[in-house]
This record gives structure tokens, C-alpha cells and sequence, in this order.
């Protein structure tokens, strides 16, 4: 096949780099083999086949011709192309965007080896790029130098991640240019997001195996991964390596570059083995929680006497499933003679006016820290006999501790303590005497069988609730792999006995 042909300018280097860099043409050198075979391009496709655990596969369309292995990933051709004449005088041609050929070719041989799953890659230019998810899950970068990138296309690149897509930045060998350079590009396609280390107890480190810790090149004197990633949803829709990942997918040293920065080929291939089975079980959540909130038109105007429900927003990852509060009212209502607006209400509680309402509801996937204005507005609205309800997204250690520490702002001495099982909010609709968990639960807590509630006692009735498995996850029929969540059979009817109870206490 032959590679996608752009307008290139060529750069020529004449000599081997010297030992240090003194500026980003000198990461511009060869850094990895040639690939064994180039890859294949496909028509059409079928489905993906699922992998070895709870994830939904890729939709794909009719195949037109026999088989080639469908592309999950998709590497983006960007930025100029040169010569490059090693010490001995061979020469090589060489490109921004394929700096390491064989790393997608050996990183989806191991899919296949290690995984038995058959997935393949594609070159892509974005000039012609349609930006549709479903047929291709993950778009990859890989580079040392500066990346360029135009107004069009940051804005295709930013749709295709609200349409449920992904996109991948590998700082091939650890350069300072291109990481710093694809950072800000994303900050400036993504500027209401904010970019979010990756917590160990993400799934990303734990779709096929655990990853805790990983060997580095010696410039990285650390023992911990590290990437950075940018939520939509629940999910990554942008994920930064500082360090590289693709010559270690391709078994490969650095000799050109003394000061390269890389994951070694054993932590690299684990990551990447990861990263595949992400972007399958999360393309599908991606596409399901792009879906626009459905409700009535009726829903739209200010309510009355109708149950409100008013979500958080704070400076973490507060709309980690926006779909699932709208299906979990729709529900409430069908079920019950309470009056519900099916529309979600956005409050910041450091400005908003937070007299009026009865019911807040407060989740993220990560840190974050309440003003103390925020601080004082919360403690009023719990004082007169408002309901907080707070939901830990995936279950995640650093939403957990910074839900513990800013509570402890809200209400200083109070403290966490387990709902149970005997007390009305696990009865208030549907009786729930027994909890279904995902996988990832049970790996955890292996013992735990029944909901799993605490709660926050002012005057008399519970006003702080507290879910620290994800219960939202649930309030959709949607996968989510390796999250630490209920499953929809029990997460609906809790969260309908939780809405009841804020609404009549």
C-alpha cells in the first residue's frame, strides 16, 4: 500500500545529532526499523470481535471484499519530510508523522498474538478525514517536533472527540517540542476542559493487565506511568504521552538520541495492549453519551412544583455521564405520582442562587476544590434541610479523597458514616436488599453483595449521600469496562429510592 501522499516540505539533515539537543531539528532523526509489511487498507468492515472482557465491540458495516483487519486506530500524516545520513553515510528519508515506522504494525501484532483479537491501523490525512467514530475509534500522533496543526483542522479534530472518538499523542522519543506543542493545540481545541494526570486505578491501567509500575530509558527516574488525558464524559477523549511509547511497541533503543525519554519495551507493550482494549469497550460509551438529552418540550420551562434536578459544576470533571440523570428521571416519573422535570439544571454554587432548591447533586472523576463561597452556599443549603447527593464517576480514589476533604470544608466534624440496609432510602420505590456489580467491583471488593451507601445525619435525616462505587454508570444499559460501578439492575431502582427520598425529606 502506498502511504497518503501530502505536500512536503523537505528538510535536509547531513550529519548524525550530537549529543545534545540544542534545538527541535535535532530530535528529527530516525527512530526506529522499517516495517516487516506495510499496512492494509479496507473497505468496509465487520464487526470488531469482542475482547476477553465486559466491552462492547465496534459497529462496523458490511465487508465489500475479503477480509483485512479492521482499523481500530487510525496514524494522522502531518509535517515535513527529509534525509538523514547516519555517520557511515547510508542515507534514509525520513517524516515527522513516521519517525518510528513499526509502531503500530508490531503494537497490533501483539494484539493479535497476545489478545487473539484481529484489529489493524490506517494513515490518515485529515483533509480528508470524516471524522466519523464508528468507523475508526482512535486517531494517532506521533512525533518529535513542533506539531502544526490548522483552525480547521482543531475544529474537525474537536468534533470527531464530542462524536465519541479518541485521540492519541505519542511524544515518540520524549521530546520537549512535541509535547508541549500538542498540549497547548488541545488546550486550544478543548478550552473548557483541563488536563487531568491519569490516576493509577483508571481502567486505561487495567483493561488486560495492571499496569502499577514500568521501566523507563535511564533519562526518566521514575518507576510510575505517566499520561495525561483531557474527559469528555466518562471517558479519555484526549490522551498525552510525555514519554514514548512507540519504539518500545517496536522493541526498539534510541541510539540517535542521547537525551530520548521512553517507556522500556515490556511497560510499553502492556500500556499499549491497554490502550487497544480502551478504545474498543470505549468507543461505544463514547458514541452513547455524544446523544443529545432528550425531553419534552414542556420539561424546558422554569419549574414549579416539579422535582428539580440540579447538578454541581466545578472546575474537575463534573458531567461525567450526561445522559443517565434524564433516563433516570424519565424513569421516576413513569414509576411514581412524583412530579419530575426531565431537565438537568447546571448550578455553580459559587454565584447561583441555591434558595430555591431542595436537591443538588455533585460527581467528577478527579480533583477538585470548592471556592469558599461554594463552601458557605453548601452549608446553608444543607442547613435548611437540602439533600446533597454525590456520585463517585468510575469510582475513582481521587474523586473519593477529594469528596472527603472538601465535605470536611462543608461541614466541619461531620463525618461519613454507612446508610443501613433498614433505612428507608433503600426502600422509598423498590425494595433493594441486594446489589449487582460489575467485574471490576467484585476484583476489589470481593465480599460485597449489598448497596453500598454513606451518608452525612443533620437534625435528624440523612442530608450527605454517598455513593462511592459509581451508581450513575447504571442509570443507562451502557458498559463500562473495568469501571468501578453498579449494574443497571440495581443501579436504577437505588437511584430512584435516592431521588424519592431527597424529594420527600
Amino acid at each position: 500500500m502506498k502511504r497518503v501522499c501530502l505536500v512536503l516540505a523537505a528538510i535536509l539533515i547531513a550529519a548524525a545529532p550530537p549529543a545534545s539537543a540544542a534545538g527541535e531539528n535535532d530530535w528529527f532523526v530516525p527512530l526506529g526499523r522499517p516495517p516487516e509489511a506495510p499496512p492494509k487498507r479496507i473497505s468496509g468492515g465487520e464487526a470488531f470481535p469482542p475482547l476477553p472482557l465486559p466491552a462492547t465491540p465496534l459497529r462496523r458495516s458490511e465487508r465489500k471484499r475479503e477480509p483485512s483487519p479492521p482499523s481500530l486506530f487510525g496514524k494522522v500524516v502531518w509535517g515535513e519530510q527529509g534525509s538523514f545520513t547516519y555517520t557511515g553515510g547510508n542515507t534514509t528519508q525520513i517524516t515527522d508523522w513516521n519517525l518510528c515506522p513499526a509502531d503500530l504494525p508490531r503494537l497490533f501484532d501483539k494484539v493479535r498474538g497476545q489478545l487473539g483479537l484481529e484489529y489493524g491501523f490506517d494513515d490518515v490525512s485529515l483533509a480528508s478525514f470524516d471524522g466519523d467514530p464508528d468507523k475508526m475509534a482512535v486517531l494517532f500522533f506521533s512525533g518529535t517536533r513542533t506539531l502544526k496543526l490548522d483552525a480547521a483542522s482543531l475544529a474537525k479534530l474537536r468534533a470527531y472527540v464530542l462524536r465519541g472518538g479518541m485521540l492519541c499523542f505519542d511524544s515518540v522519543a520524549g521530546s520537549p517540542y512535541f509535547y508541549n506543542s500538542a498540549r497547548a493545540l488541545m488546550q486550544q481545541a478543548f478550552p473548557e476542559l483541563a488536563w487531568r494526570v491519569i490516576p493509577p486505578d483508571h481502567p486505561l491501567y487495567h483493561m488486560v493487565s495492571d499496569v502499577s509500575t514500568v521501566g523507563y530509558s535511564p533519562n526518566v527516574k521514575s518507576n510510575q506511568p505517566y499520561l495525561e488525558g483531557l474527559y469528555v464524559g466518562s471517558r479519555i477523549g484526549v490522551l498525552l504521552s510525555k514519554y514514548g511509547l512507540g519504539c518500545g511497541w517496536d522493541d526498539h533503543p534510541v541510539p540517535l538520541l542521547s537525551q530520548a525519554a521512553y517507556y522500556d519495551p515490556g511497560s510499553a507493550d502492556a500500556i499499549g495492549l491497554n490502550l487497544v482494549a480502551y478504545a474498543i469497550g470505549y468507543n461505544h460509551v463514547g458514541m452513547e453519551e455524544a446523544r443529545p438529552e432528550l425531553f419534552a418540550a414542556i420539561d424546558e420551562k422554569t419549574p414549579t412544583d416539579e422535582f428539580v434536578f440540579a447538578q454541581i459544576k466545578h472546575e474537575g470533571a463534573f458531567n461525567v455521564h450526561p445522559n443517565s440523570a434524564t433516563a433516570l428521571l424519565a424513569k421516576l416519573r413513569s414509576a411514581t405520582a412524583l412530579r419530575v422535570n426531565l431537565k438537568r439544571v447546571v448550578i455553580d454554587p459559587n454565584s447561583d442562587d441555591l434558595s430555591n432548591l431542595s436537591f443538588l447533586y455533585l460527581t467528577g472523576l478527579d480533583d477538585f476544590h470548592l471556592s469558599d463561597n461554594a463552601v458557605s452556599a453548601l452549608r446553608g443549603f444543607l442547613q435548611r434541610n437540602g439533600t446533597l447527593f454525590i456520585n463517585n464517576g468510575l469510582g475513582l480514589s481521587t474523586f473519593d479523597a477529594a469528596v472527603r476533604r472538601e465535605m470536611a470544608r462543608v461541614l466541619p466534624g461531620a463525618n461519613f458514616q454507612p446508610i443501613p440496609l433498614s433505612h428507608s432510602i433503600f426502600s422509598d420505590v423498590v425494595p433493594v436488599s441486594s446489589a449487582d456489580y460489575t467485574p471490576a467491583v467484585a476484583m476489589r471488593y470481593k465480599a460485597l453483595t449489598t448497596p453500598r451507601l454513606e451518608g452525612i445525619t443533620l437534625n435528624g435525616d440523612i442530608r450527605v449521600i454517598y455513593s462511592p462505587i459509581d451508581l450513575e454508570a447504571g442509570w443507562e444499559n451502557t458498559e463500562y469496562p473495568m469501571a468501578l460501578a453498579y449494574r443497571s439492575d440495581t443501579a436504577t431502582p437505588l437511584g430512584m429510592n435516592i431521588l424519592m427520598y431527597a424529594a420527600t425529606h
